[in-house]
This record gives structure tokens, sequence and C-alpha cells, in this order.
């Protein structure tokens, strides 16, 4: 259920925050809005020219009634099933975990406090410095995505920018990108050619339309202690500061997006440091920001040219719905007309979240951290990681990964609900994963081997399974369902290809028999006969018995392996 407000208002900064914003948003939290004055001396807001958005020619115009008419998902991607992501950017590099950039400038938070003792205090030693800090040193594109493809991907999606506001690729409208600071590479390039060069299909994620007021916590100050009242480093920095050090002829303004939400003077506790950001800036907006027409366009500007130069096959928006008003519906239909244009066909994945019923079509729903209450008519998606989103060395040393069964159980899951997986993979700052994600991939790779017969391609059943999983579904607080934790023998889950029927069972029965209820006879969702059982890795046929309650399957004395079992149901000619 949704949080209530009551209970928002004294939830932490350390709350999972992606969730604790989309909660907010549902529970109705009020629109960010300033409730004092702001400081004097505020920094100028960046400037940036505003001029007429033109979008691609083609069928497609943006409103929301010509995206639902005209749309429908690509063969490629209802038969790729599974995907890996590098949610990577600067925020890796201190390997402290999601929302670094964010969080580093609020006082008590845990990330705060990491960043005081690693780097320095925040009105010193801001999220810029981290943005030149991170090298990417051993970042090897082709070796990354030849692993992901052995795994079993057949499309890779890299994070082009997130709300930190920092673009991964050689972007000609903000100059906090990849190629002027950091790296000094072209990410998104390296990860393109790469993919391609596996066969691949290529994708690229779009956090940044939520930097105006995920940002704002860079303008404010410490509550207590020696550096009370001082600001950050956001708020004193000019672009005229930069002469002679490394950031010269930046304006650390485009990166932190100028002032909109700007914390008042005169805060003296913790908790009202709390209270101000739940107020104002917390909130998952996906309006304009007020007054500022400059921040919208450099967006669209910023993305366009994000599917202009690298084609990618799939955009991700990390949005409730499409991002910045009709902006949104511009870039939706420039993305669908120009990927026509270069493909000679709509080949153009656009996934968002939380799609509203009378626009469901228009874009792939994307569910994050959870899946589908059933099958959906249209194809869908899950993004999901092992860990958290940016790299945390906690999470390793806890061992805190998701394992192997739990990735392929989703997998099948999402699968037989027509939908895909999208799995990130957390990179190090450097670019390399650690050997205990190297063991989770190494896991999915041997079970992906010899059982995706049933995945790639698939479609869903008339059900999409049995058992105690399917019963009593607990809510996502991203919407949709929530990852189910732990299954039982008799969760079983289907897919179909061809005339194949395949019977995925999530647990291996201790009586060896493996009952079917959804295959009973004179079932109306299998009418025809039985001709054969099989399971997958092995060349002979299992004994079987169809009765009026299920059909039961004689199984082998061991499993072929550990994570779930596939069986190969055929029909008679």
């Amino acid at each position: 259920m949704p949080l209530s407000r009551r209970s928002m208002l004294k939830a932490t900064a350390a709350a999972l925050p992606a969730l604790w914003m989309r909660q907010a948003l549902a529970a109705g939290a009020a629109t960010p809005a300033a409730s004092a004055p702001a400081p004097a001396n505020l920094p100028p807001k960046p400037e940036y020219p505003i001029g007429p958005r033109t979008i691609a020619d083609g069928p497609f115009k943006p409103t929301w009634d010509s995206l639902k008419e005209g749309y429908k998902a690509p063969d490629w991607f209802r038969d790729a099933k599974f995907g890996i992501w590098a949610h990577w950017s600067a925020q890796c590099q201190p390997e402290a975990g999601d929302w670094y950039a964010r969080q580093m400038y609020i006082q008590g938070n845990a990330q705060y406090n990491i960043h005081v003792q690693k780097y320095g205090h925040p009105s010193e030693f801001g999220f810029m410095e981290i943005d030149n800090l991170w090298k990417a040193e051993k970042w090897d594109p082709h070796a990354l995505v030849d692993r992901y493809k052995k795994a079993g991907a057949k499309y890779f999606v890299a994070l082009a920018n997130h709300h930190d506001n920092f673009d991964n690729f050689d972007s000609t409208h903000h100059e906090w990108n990849s190629v002027r600071v950091g790296p000094k590479k072209d990410l998104i390039k390296g990860w393109a050619d790469a993919a391609r060069n596996a066969g691949l299909r290529f994708g690229v994620t779009n956090h940044s339309a939520h930097s105006w007021h995920w940002f704002q916590t860079a303008y404010g100050y410490d509550a207590t202690g020696d550096k009370a009242g001082v600001r950050y480093d956001a708020f004193r920095l000019r672009k005229e500061d930069g002469k002679g050090k490394w950031w010269e002829g930046l304006d650390p303004q485009a990166l932190y997006n100028g002032p909109i939400y700007v914390m008042p003077d005169g805060l003296t506790t913790i908790q009202d440091l709390n209270n101000w950001h739940t107020r104002n800036d917390r909130t998952w907006n996906e309006n304009p920001p007020p007054n500022n027409p400059e921040f919208v366009a450099r967006w669209f500007a910023r993305c366009q040219e994000l599917m202009d130069k690298y084609d990618p096959d799939l955009v991700y928006f990390d949005n409730t719905e499409l991002p910045l008003g009709q902006a949104g519906l511009d870039i939706a239909a420039h993305f669908y007309n120009s990927n026509i244009n270069r493909r000679g066909k709509l080949e153009a994945v656009l996934n968002a979240k939380q799609i509203k019923p009378n626009h469901a079509g228009s874009l792939v729903q994307d569910y994050e951290r959870g899946s589908s209450m059933g099958i959906q008519n249209d194809a869908w998606q899950t993004d999901t990681c092992i860990g958290e989103w940016h790299y945390n060395r906690a999470v390793y040393n806890r061992n805190g990964y998701k394992t192997p069964i739990q990735v392929i159980q989703m997998l099948i899951d999402i699968c037989s609900k027509n939908g895909n997986l999208l799995l990130n993979i957390p990179l190090r700052g450097d670019g390399t994963f650690d050997e205990k994600e190297a063991a989770v991939l190494e896991g999915i790779t041997e079970w992906m081997t010899a059982n995706s017969e049933g995945i790639y391609a698939s479609r869903p059943w008339k059900v999409y399974g049995e058992g105690p999983s399917t019963s009593n579904v607990t809510r996502s607080g991203f919407g949709g369902a929530a990852d189910v934790r732990r299954y039982t023998p008799e969760d079983l889950r289907f897919t179909t290809k061809a005339d194949a029927l395949y019977v995925y069972a999530m647990g291996w029965p201790e009586s060896r028999k493996l009952t079917i209820k959804s295959l009973a006879a004179k079932n109306p969702d299998y009418p025809g006969e039985i001709a054969r059982i099989e399971m997958l890795g092995s060349p002979d046929p299992l004994p079987f018995t169809r009765d009026e309650n299920a059909t039961t399957v004689s199984l082998p004395e061991k499993a072929p392996n550990s994570l779930a079992v596939v069986f190969k149901v055929l029909p008679k000619a």
C-alpha cells in the first residue's frame, strides 16, 4: 500500500530513495513550493537558447492519440526476452550506492558521512569533483558485452545520463559530459559499437529530466556543526571561479541546473533539513521546472542528439509516463519517426513507467523492481538489479547480490506474462565488475545455455502459472507485482513456442512426481492429447499420466540443475 502522508514525512533520508519518491507522488505529496524567501546572492540560472522544437517527419504526431494508434512493440523486442544494463556513472566511483550525488548533500545521511570522511565537506569538494575523479580506466566495452552475450542477453542497454545531470556521450548541448570531464571518452559510442559488434540490439537510458529538482540539495548547507550555514559548492561556484583549475571554461551551474528550490537560511536541525527536502525537492515531479524553459530546451536538445547520433533501438525514460509535458510527447514522436526513416520500418522501443490505461500501447510499460500482475497483451519490461543501481561496496561485503536462482526464476515469471527482463550488473568506477558478480553471471550463463529454448521468441500460454505464488500476489511500491522471494515445488510457469508448451518447475518435488493441474484432461486450455513430455537437457521422454485432476510426470532421481527445471510438452499430431 502507498505510504500515508504522515508516514512519508517521518521517512528518513536514508530510505530507499526512488521508491520513496514515487510513493510520495502516489500519496499526493505537495507540489514543491518554497516556504520561505530564497537567500541572497543566488548564483545565476544557466542560460540556453530557446528555439522551436523540431521533430522528424513521419506518421507519428506528438499526441497521445497518435502514439497509441500507430505504435506496436517490434518483434525483436518480443523475442529477445533478456537484456543486460550498465547503470554506470560517476556515482559508482565512491562505491557507496544509489543516489550518491543527491544524498552526499544531506547532512545526517549515510552518504553525506561517507563523503565528508573520504573526500571532505561538500562546500569544498562537491559532486563535480567526483565527475572529474571518475576515469573508467579499466573499461573494456567489447569484453563486457561479449560476457553479457555469453550469459544470454539479446540486448544491451547503457546509461546515457542519470539524475546527476552528466552526459555519458559527446554532447554538444551540455558541456558536462564524459568526453570533456572524467573518462574523456564517448562512453555511449563505445557501448554502441561493442553491442553491435556482438550482434546485440542497443539501448540507452535517460534519467536527466528529474535533475532539476533532484540535484537542488547541492545548494543547501549543514544545519549543525563547524560548517553550519556554510553553503555547498553549487551555491558558491561560478564559471569564472574555474580559471586555472581542471574545470576552466565549464559552468558549475549548468551541471547543478541553477537554483530553483533553494533552502532558506536559518534551519538549525537535521529534522528541519529533512522536512524542507520533503516539502520541496524530494517529490517525483514530471512537470517542467517553474520559470525555467531553458532547462526543457536543453533537455530536449540533449535527448534528441542522443537518439540521432547513436541510433538506439531502445530508449528508457525513468519517468511516470513521458517527462516534461509536451517536450516528452515531442521527443517520443521524433524517436518513432526517425527510427522509421533510418530503418524503413518501426523497430523502436520507448520504455516508461506507470502508463495510464488510456495511454496503454503508446509506449512499452516498464516495472521497476517488480513484475506484471498477470499476462499482458502488449509487451512490457521489468528493470531490476542484482544489488543497488550504482555500485555499493557494502552490498558486496555482506553478500547482498541476487543469486542466480533468483534471477532465473524472475526471468521465467516475467516471460510467462509476456515480458522482458532488463538486468543491471553494477560496475565499479573503473569499469569492471567484482568476482561475486562474475559468479552470478556464470550461474545465469550455465542455466541459459541448457534451458533457454522456451525463453527466446516464446509467447505466454493461456495462463501464466499455477501454485501458491499465483494467489495473494503483493504489489510492488513501483507498481505491478513484487518479486516472489521464495517459490515452492508446486509453483509452475508456462511459455509456448510453435506447438510446444514449456513448463518451468520452480522447485524439485521430493516425491519425484511433478503435478501439472493446468494440464488436466478435458481442460479447455489444453484440449488435445499429449504425445510426449521431456526434460530439457535429456533426450529421453518421461513417463506421465493424465486424468481429470492433473497430468503427473515421473521424474528422474536427480534434478539436472538447482535453479529451475524445464519440461517440454508436445501434442499429438
